[in-house]
């Protein structure tokens, strides 16, 4: 099928999937995958290198999520009945309805091959929506795209799926007028520049990209104290998870000089092994990111790990410094130690975060410091982890997996949860119209 008969269909079916039960396809597409898991899996395996048991987590995640957003897969309506008396003049009577916005672009990302892929959450709460959509499958694992795409697309009306593979044609798509949104995880490059054609369109569309996170973790005097081994064991353990190419993997270690968590953590990092990336591209992507940090003039290593971690350190007066340089996300398993000579200057470090996806307090109840680095934190992340680490992001209604740009291109959206189904519900106020003519 060609794009254009793509879209056409997209656009055709929009109407009639936005009244469907929605709720039974969405189960239909989880059980899907959950029977295909095994031919699924190794393919995953095969095309990213991922280890097949977090595959298998991810596959437990994804079905999760598609269930769990099908039980929100119902109309949203508030009501205001007429009232003669509302000040400063009688209220009529209003229903606000959120309708589907129309078909949505899903570029998949390459990191959760299932999660953020084909059936990932950005599908998932769009179908839960009411949208039909039109899939741009990440280059790192056609194969798997279109396996589970096959799944997705058995489940559901003619035409309200449907997976594309070339760049021109995601390009191409996201400047059609048939297409009304679009969501993006990947790199702040290509990211953004999807989001500029976006916005330049003669009707611009919401473009709901995540685009790259540093996501700090600062340790307080008094953490450092109590509990230092700990911390630093729990921070490389998370920086090095799935070989540091989570969106949440934390790059930023800013702790108190003199404290030896660098040192703890050089420690942990080389009994770490090496693990292969996702791919060439990614992997040349984090050689040059690495390198440049490598070869800052107020940057020592810590831990050259060549193939596995490696393990960086500054000074919190060089971040402040350098910033651009230093405040750099390195995707894959690499970390900077900052070290700060009091605590105000780690509160000067928080205070110069750009948006930023997490920020982590290691910090004890009663730190004097603690509270105000929590405020200013939640001025540059979507979400504050307290006395814990970032990766690994629960699927529920509370979640919020956003943040400023760059983290992300709309701060008041989340990818992750229930609510990312409100990205693509558009508000309709109904006045004084009769029920028998409201849309259903």
């Amino acid at each position: 099928m060609s794009l254009d008969d793509t879209l056409d269909a997209a656009a055709r079916v929009a109407r009639s999937w936005a009244r469907a039960d929605r709720a039974t396809a969405l189960e239909k597409i989880a059980d899907g995958i959950d029977a295909a898991a095994d031919e699924l899996v190794p393919l995953a395996h095969e095309e990213t290198h991922i280890p097949e048991v977090r595959l298998r987590g991810e596959v437990v995640r994804t079905t999760f999520q598609l269930r769990l957003l099908a039980k929100e897969a119902r109309p949203r309506t508030v009501v205001d009945e007429a009232d003669p008396a509302w000040p400063p003049a009688p209220r009529p009577k209003l229903v606000l309805a959120r309708r589907p916005i129309g078909p949505v672009l899903v570029f998949a990302a390459s990191n959760f091959p299932f999660a953020f892929s084909v059936a990932g959450g950005d599908t998932a709460s769009a179908l839960a929506a009411g949208c039909p959509v039109v899939l741009k499958a990440h280059p790192g694992h056609p194969r798997l795209s279109d396996a589970t795409g096959e799944i997705v697309r058995a489940a559901l009306p003619e035409g309200v799926f449907a997976v594309i593979h070339s760049e021109e044609d995601g390009r191409a798509a996201l400047t059609d007028p048939r297409i009304r949104a679009a969501a993006f995880t990947g790199s702040p490059v290509a990211g953004r520049a999807l989001f500029d054609l976006a916005t330049s369109r003669p009707d611009p569309i919401p473009f709901y990209g995540e685009l790259g996170s540093v996501n700090p973790v600062f340790v307080t005097e008094a953490a450092a104290k109590a509990r230092g081994a700990e911390i630093a064991a729990g921070y490389v353990d998370s920086f090095t998870m799935g070989a540091g190419q989570l969106c949440t993997k934390p790059g930023l270690f800013v702790v108190p000089a003199g404290s030896g968590l660098g040192e703890l953590a050089a420690e942990r990092a080389r009994e770490v092994a090496a693990a292969p990336l996702l791919n060439d591209r990614i992997a040349s992507g984090y050689a040059n990111a690495l390198g440049k940090l490598v070869g800052h003039d107020e940057v020592r290593t810590l831990v050259d790990g060549g193939a596995a971690p490696s393990l960086l350190a500054t000074t919190a007066a060089a971040v402040l410094e350098h910033r651009e340089a230093l405040e750099t996300e390195c995707f894959g398993p690499a970390s900077l130690v900052v070290e700060y000579s009091s605590e105000s200057e780690m509160l000067d470090v928080a205070r110069t975060l750009d948006g930023q996806l997490t920020g982590t307090v290691q910090a004890e109840d009663d730190d004097p410091v603690a509270a105000e680095l929590v405020d200013e934190l939640a001025e540059h992340v979507g979400r504050v982890v307290w006395n814990g680490w970032p990766t690994g992001v629960a699927v529920t209604h509370a979640m919020h997996h956003g943040g400023p740009y760059p983290a992300t291109t709309s701060p008041l959206h989340t990818s992750v949860g229930t609510a990312a189904i409100e990205r693509f519900l558009r508000p309709v106020a109904f006045q004084n119209v009769p029920d028998q003519v409201l849309p259903a």
